[in-house]
């Protein structure tokens, strides 16, 4: 690739490989500048503001739905028509932009498949630009491959409907330069995937759908719908073309749901209840102000009282505005050594979809292909023909602030069990996450930088906050917590085996962990530290 035909204001840092020219084009990084120079110093304000609103949280301020939007919560209004081949959402399946990933998932059986930039994928340079060249080659049905094994990947005629989930507004791509800045990761993702495919999208019954990541608030929703239009008329795309259903995974976006589907009512297709991160959300935005810290996080599932409310309140919204509401990720791989643990894995994923269904959720998500079978199977039966169930208005429901803001985990507990689990997690993760792996198996689970994220929260919280108790008594502390990441080190050590172990980024990944969970300062995002480790 030739950097003297760069467009003037663009630098390109990362490796150019010769595969990367037909991504990399001069109309394509042309287009994302475009984007970066109009729509960044809004993203950045926006920034700016979650600064400031965390601010007020830590003097005593909590969130509530806004009174200067009450009108749009009362008046009639709907999101604009949903195209067909987004009429049926039943199980949606979650993986990183990875070649063979996205064959696999495509091939499924589920519905839809969102392509995952963001919290499932490693952002290194390679990962980035391959993953466009990946979906390129998917949507024009050119992805056939062979594996080092020999092992042949094609497309059946039958596939899965494909969304594209760009990494969150906090992030940065570094590797592309615009006017001596970063470029912004979100409208790098988008604008690249935009550019190459939106046309041949369209042209093939289909359009450019997209999953919008770590909203806070309605007017994050506002820019992206901004970029979107901007994107369709600099194209030459109708208006309306994109639809995107936006993940409700901060505990600040929960009191904006109305007014996020609102911003994006031409665009919009529907709202996600996104689990981990709405966990780490909380914990994050009221750290020096919880009561009583939250307890392992496998106690604190969807039935809580905060959960459900969350959850119900979102179903209602969306049924009401015309959109579709999509429940949580089912997270569990089965184990094909022991099909014990894999009987109770499975009958657990069919319980909490047929809450979800019952629940009036028009589809969920799920890691792993074995699971598109049993977890589509409670749809199936709720919803017979009809491809979602947004008759459903669930006027039964009615979910105030305070029930929103009620963290109340009934018999919860720390326990020493969940607090070795948050470590062993945590740094296996990121030193996945280190070798460029952002989806990886720990433990029987497909945990990716929400899980990760949410475990060295939980640390943080508990060496901090003064009721951050053993159930055995023990004050959880600086010291306990190293005596811990030591003696976790060495399990992970025996688990991976010495020569792996000696071999991998561990670590780095512990000095990662240790310095995230100890630290008197809390760290936004551990994403933004080690993204710097990054190639």
């Amino acid at each position: 690739m030739n950097t003297s035909m760069l467009p003037d204001g663009i630098r390109i840092t990362g490796e150019l490989r010769p595969q990367f020219a037909d991504i990399l084009t001069p109309e394509a990084l042309e287009f994302i500048a475009m984007l970066q120079r109009i729509c960044n110093p809004k993203r950045k304000e926006l920034l700016a503001a979650r600064i400031q609103r965390q601010q007020e949280f830590d003097t005593g301020s909590m969130p509530d739905f806004l009174p200067e939007t009450v009108s749009v919560r009362s008046e009639d209004w709907k999101v604009a028509p949903i195209p067909e081949d987004l009429q049926s959402r039943r199980i949606e399946i979650t993986g990183p932009v990875e070649r063979k990933m996205i064959v696999n998932a495509l091939n499924s059986g589920a519905n839809v498949f969102m392509a995952d930039f963001e919290d499932a994928n490693s952002p290194t340079w390679l990962n980035t630009i391959q993953g466009q060249i990946n979906l390129r080659d998917a949507i024009r049905r050119t992805i056939d491959f062979v594996s080092p094994e020999g092992k042949e990947y094609k497309l059946n005629s039958t596939i899965a409907t494909l969304l594209v989930r760009p990494r969150g507004w906090h992030l940065l791509e570094k590797h592309i330069m615009i006017d001596n800045e970063p470029m912004s990761a979100s409208l790098c993702d988008f604008g690249l995937y935009m550019f190459h495919n939106a046309k041949e999208l369209l042209a093939r019954g289909s359009g450019p759908y997209f999953y919008l990541p770590k909203l806070e608030s309605h007017r994050e929703a506002r820019l992206w719908n901004e970029v979107f239009t901007l994107a369709q008329s600099t194209l030459g795309i109708p208006y309306g073309s994109i639809k995107a259903t936006v993940l409700i995974e901060t505990i600040t976006a929960a009191f904006e749901m109305e007014e996020i589907l609102y911003e994006l009512r031409d665009h919009a297709a529907g709202l996600n209840a996104g689990r981990w991160d709405y966990m780490f959300s909380i914990i994050k935005k009221f750290r020096n102000r919880m009561e009583t810290p939250l307890p392992d996080r496998a106690q604190v599932t969807m039935t809580v009282p905060f959960m459900r409310a969350y959850t119900e309140l979102l179903v209602k919204t969306c049924h009401k505005r015309g959109a579709h509401a999509i429940g949580g990720m089912a997270a569990f791989i089965p184990n094909r050594k022991d099909p014990a643990v894999t009987e109770v894995a499975l009958a657990r994923v069919r319980a909490d979809k047929e809450r979800e269904a019952n629940d009036g959720f028009d589809g969920s998500w799920v890691a792993h292909p074995d699971l598109v079978a049993v977890a589509k199977e409670p749809f199936n039966e709720k919803l017979g023909d009809k491809p979602h169930q947004k008759e459903r208005l669930r006027d039964d429901v009615y979910v105030s602030a305070s029930d929103l803001l009620n963290f109340t985990v009934p018999n919860g507990k720390i326990t020493e069990a969940g607090l070795r689990n948050n470590v062993n997690v945590a740094i296996q993760y990121i030193e996945a996450w280190l070798q460029g792996n952002g989806a990886v198996a720990i433990h029987n689970l497909m945990e990716d930088a929400a899980t990760a994220e949410i475990s060295r929260t939980q640390v943080w919280q508990w060496i901090h906050h003064p009721k951050g108790m053993l159930d055995d008594g023990r004050k959880v502390t600086v010291e306990l917590v190293r005596q811990i990441i030591v003696e976790e080190m060495e399990t992970i050590k025996r688990s991976v085996g010495t020569e792996t172990f000696a071999r991998g980024r561990f670590e780095e990944a512990r000095e990662i962990f240790d310095q995230l969970a100890t630290s008197p300062n809390y760290e936004e995002f551990l994403t933004l530290p080690a993204y710097e480790r990054l190639a």
